[in-house]
């Protein structure tokens, strides 16, 4: 079985700040993909990053960015120049490849 798990879901947002959010996964699958999702305050969900577990380098995607860590099955997203519009819940999630 795959679990994600989130230490912190929300998180504040300063203006012009860094926010780094951190997410750990449990699978025994080598094959795989990593989300990042944030829920606005209207409730409307919106896709940020993916990462392929068989990429070698960190996805990246404007000012989101992410620290994957395929050995210690961690999977952080950082928010660089962050702005009043990232104020919203944070999920990470998993997909099996197939």
């Amino acid at each position: 079985a795959q679990t994600v798990t989130q230490p912190q879901p929300q998180e504040s947002v300063q203006e012009t700040g860094t926010v780094t959010l951190d997410c750990t996964y449990s699978t025994s699958e080598s094959g795989y993909y990593l989300f990042w999702y944030k829920q606005s305050p209207s409730g409307e969900m919106v896709f940020i990053i993916r990462q392929n577990a068989y990429e070698q380098q960190n996805a990246t995607n404007d000012r989101y960015s992410v620290n994957f860590q395929k050995e210690a099955k961690t999977f952080s997203l950082k928010i660089s120049d962050s702005q009043l519009e990232d104020a919203a819940v944070y999920f990470c999630a998993y997909s099996g490849a197939r």
